[in-house]
Protein backbone atom coordinates (compact mmCIF):
# COMPACT_ATOMS: atom_id res chain seq x y z
CA UNK A 1 0.00 0.00 0.00
CA UNK A 2 1.18 3.55 -0.70
CA UNK A 3 2.53 5.80 2.05
CA UNK A 4 1.63 9.48 2.04
CA UNK A 5 3.39 12.33 3.83
CA UNK A 6 0.65 14.88 4.40
CA UNK A 7 0.46 18.26 6.11
CA UNK A 8 -2.65 19.76 7.64
CA UNK A 9 -5.04 21.33 6.87
CA UNK A 10 -6.32 18.44 4.77
CA UNK A 11 -8.43 19.71 1.91
CA UNK A 12 -11.05 17.46 0.30
CA UNK A 13 -9.07 17.07 -2.92
CA UNK A 14 -6.19 15.60 -0.92
CA UNK A 15 -8.18 13.25 1.33
CA UNK A 16 -10.20 11.95 -1.61
CA UNK A 17 -6.98 10.63 -3.22
CA UNK A 18 -6.39 8.37 -0.23
CA UNK A 19 -7.53 4.75 -0.37
CA UNK A 20 -8.40 2.31 2.39
CA UNK A 21 -5.18 0.66 3.53
CA UNK A 22 -2.87 3.54 2.59
CA UNK A 23 -0.39 4.55 5.25
CA UNK A 24 -0.12 8.22 6.23
CA UNK A 25 2.54 10.20 8.07
CA UNK A 26 0.66 13.32 9.15
CA UNK A 27 2.31 16.60 10.16
CA UNK A 28 0.79 19.91 11.23
CA UNK A 29 -2.09 20.87 13.50
CA UNK A 30 -4.69 18.39 14.71
CA UNK A 31 -7.25 18.72 17.51
CA UNK A 32 -8.15 16.19 20.17
CA UNK A 33 -11.80 15.76 21.12
CA UNK A 34 -13.80 12.98 22.72
CA UNK A 35 -17.53 12.46 23.17
CA UNK A 36 -18.13 15.25 25.74
CA UNK A 37 -16.43 17.82 23.50
CA UNK A 38 -18.27 16.46 20.45
CA UNK A 39 -21.59 16.82 22.23
CA UNK A 40 -20.80 20.48 22.98
CA UNK A 41 -19.62 21.21 19.43
CA UNK A 42 -22.80 19.77 17.90
CA UNK A 43 -24.95 21.67 20.40
CA UNK A 44 -23.15 24.89 19.41
CA UNK A 45 -23.74 24.12 15.72
CA UNK A 46 -27.44 23.54 16.40
CA UNK A 47 -27.65 26.84 18.32
CA UNK A 48 -25.82 28.72 15.56
CA UNK A 49 -23.01 29.67 17.97
CA UNK A 50 -19.43 30.27 16.90
CA UNK A 51 -17.26 27.22 17.44
CA UNK A 52 -14.04 27.45 19.48
CA UNK A 53 -12.11 25.85 16.59
CA UNK A 54 -12.40 26.06 12.83
CA UNK A 55 -13.67 22.74 11.45
CA UNK A 56 -13.18 23.40 7.75
CA UNK A 57 -10.42 21.09 6.41
CA UNK A 58 -9.44 20.10 9.96
CA UNK A 59 -8.53 16.80 11.59
CA UNK A 60 -9.92 15.65 14.93
CA UNK A 61 -8.09 12.98 16.91
CA UNK A 62 -10.27 10.98 19.28
CA UNK A 63 -7.95 11.08 22.27
CA UNK A 64 -7.74 12.34 25.83
CA UNK A 65 -4.08 13.19 26.49
CA UNK A 66 -2.42 12.27 29.76
CA UNK A 67 -0.68 15.08 31.67
CA UNK A 68 2.69 16.08 30.29
CA UNK A 69 5.73 14.74 32.15
CA UNK A 70 8.53 17.23 32.87
CA UNK A 71 10.18 18.45 29.68
CA UNK A 72 7.54 16.95 27.35
CA UNK A 73 4.65 18.71 25.56
CA UNK A 74 2.19 15.91 26.32
CA UNK A 75 1.77 12.60 28.11
CA UNK A 76 0.54 9.40 26.53
CA UNK A 77 -1.97 10.15 23.78
CA UNK A 78 -3.47 6.93 22.47
CA UNK A 79 -6.65 6.77 20.38
CA UNK A 80 -10.13 6.40 21.86
CA UNK A 81 -12.68 3.98 20.41
CA UNK A 82 -14.32 5.95 17.62
CA UNK A 83 -17.88 4.63 17.70
CA UNK A 84 -18.44 6.77 20.81
CA UNK A 85 -18.36 9.83 18.50
CA UNK A 86 -20.60 8.36 15.78
CA UNK A 87 -23.77 10.16 16.91
CA UNK A 88 -22.05 13.54 16.48
CA UNK A 89 -19.82 12.90 13.48
CA UNK A 90 -22.22 13.56 10.56
CA UNK A 91 -22.92 17.09 11.84
CA UNK A 92 -19.21 17.85 12.18
CA UNK A 93 -18.52 16.47 8.70
CA UNK A 94 -21.26 18.73 7.31
CA UNK A 95 -19.51 21.65 9.04
CA UNK A 96 -16.29 20.96 7.09
CA UNK A 97 -14.31 18.36 9.04
CA UNK A 98 -12.24 16.31 6.57
CA UNK A 99 -10.39 13.75 8.70
CA UNK A 100 -10.87 11.85 11.93
CA UNK A 101 -8.35 9.71 13.81
CA UNK A 102 -9.27 6.96 16.25
CA UNK A 103 -9.46 3.20 16.62
CA UNK A 104 -12.12 0.67 15.73
CA UNK A 105 -14.91 0.60 13.17
CA UNK A 106 -17.41 3.32 12.26
CA UNK A 107 -21.17 3.04 11.79
CA UNK A 108 -22.81 2.86 8.38
CA UNK A 109 -24.27 6.34 8.97
CA UNK A 110 -20.80 7.81 9.55
CA UNK A 111 -19.32 5.97 6.59
CA UNK A 112 -22.11 7.26 4.33
CA UNK A 113 -21.53 10.81 5.64
CA UNK A 114 -17.80 10.50 4.84
CA UNK A 115 -18.62 9.59 1.24
CA UNK A 116 -21.20 12.40 0.97
CA UNK A 117 -18.92 15.05 2.53
CA UNK A 118 -15.54 13.89 1.16
CA UNK A 119 -13.79 12.87 4.37
CA UNK A 120 -11.62 10.04 5.68
CA UNK A 121 -11.23 8.06 8.86
CA UNK A 122 -7.68 7.21 9.89
CA UNK A 123 -6.61 4.75 12.58
CA UNK A 124 -3.82 5.21 15.07
CA UNK A 125 -2.31 2.21 16.81
CA UNK A 126 -4.12 1.40 20.04
CA UNK A 127 -1.76 0.69 22.93
CA UNK A 128 0.93 2.93 21.45
CA UNK A 129 0.08 6.15 23.30
CA UNK A 130 3.64 6.77 24.47
CA UNK A 131 5.03 6.27 20.97
CA UNK A 132 2.38 8.57 19.49
CA UNK A 133 3.20 11.20 22.13
CA UNK A 134 6.77 11.26 20.81
CA UNK A 135 5.35 12.60 17.52
CA UNK A 136 3.66 15.56 19.30
CA UNK A 137 5.88 18.65 19.26
CA UNK A 138 3.47 21.12 20.96
CA UNK A 139 0.20 20.80 22.87
CA UNK A 140 -2.20 23.33 24.35
CA UNK A 141 -5.78 23.32 25.58
CA UNK A 142 -7.93 25.50 23.30
CA UNK A 143 -11.53 24.82 24.42
CA UNK A 144 -13.68 23.28 27.14
CA UNK A 145 -10.92 23.25 29.74
CA UNK A 146 -13.46 22.16 32.36
CA UNK A 147 -13.53 18.73 30.66
CA UNK A 148 -9.95 17.99 31.74
CA UNK A 149 -8.40 15.36 29.44
CA UNK A 150 -11.58 15.43 27.33
CA UNK A 151 -11.09 19.12 26.53
CA UNK A 152 -10.09 20.14 23.02
CA UNK A 153 -6.32 20.28 22.66
CA UNK A 154 -4.39 21.68 19.73
CA UNK A 155 -1.50 19.38 18.85
CA UNK A 156 1.38 20.08 16.52
CA UNK A 157 2.45 16.68 15.20
CA UNK A 158 5.28 15.48 13.01
CA UNK A 159 5.08 12.25 11.00
CA UNK A 160 2.17 10.96 13.09
CA UNK A 161 1.72 7.34 11.82
CA UNK A 162 -1.76 6.40 10.63
CA UNK A 163 -3.60 4.07 8.28
CA UNK A 164 -6.65 4.91 6.16
CA UNK A 165 -9.58 2.79 7.35
CA UNK A 166 -12.48 4.48 5.53
CA UNK A 167 -11.92 6.42 2.33
CA UNK A 168 -14.09 8.88 0.39
CA UNK A 169 -15.26 6.13 -1.97
CA UNK A 170 -16.81 4.10 0.87
CA UNK A 171 -14.15 1.42 1.14
CA UNK A 172 -13.40 -0.03 4.59
CA UNK A 173 -9.94 -1.44 5.32
CA UNK A 174 -11.29 -3.72 8.06
CA UNK A 175 -13.76 -5.28 5.60
CA UNK A 176 -11.12 -5.58 2.88
CA UNK A 177 -8.77 -7.44 5.24
CA UNK A 178 -11.50 -9.57 6.79
CA UNK A 179 -11.03 -7.94 10.16
CA UNK A 180 -7.33 -8.76 10.20
CA UNK A 181 -6.34 -5.17 9.53
CA UNK A 182 -4.96 -2.66 11.98
CA UNK A 183 -7.64 -2.49 14.67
Amino acid sequence: MPEWKLKTPLIRETVCRLQAGDRVLLSGTIYTARDSAHRRLVQMLEEGSDLPIELNSQTIYYAGPAPAPPGKPIGSVGPTTSYRMDAYTPALLSAGLTAMIGKGSRSREVRDAMVREGAVYLAAWGGAGALLASRVKEASCVAFEDLGPEAIYRLEVEDFPLIVVNDCQGRDYYEITGGKGHE
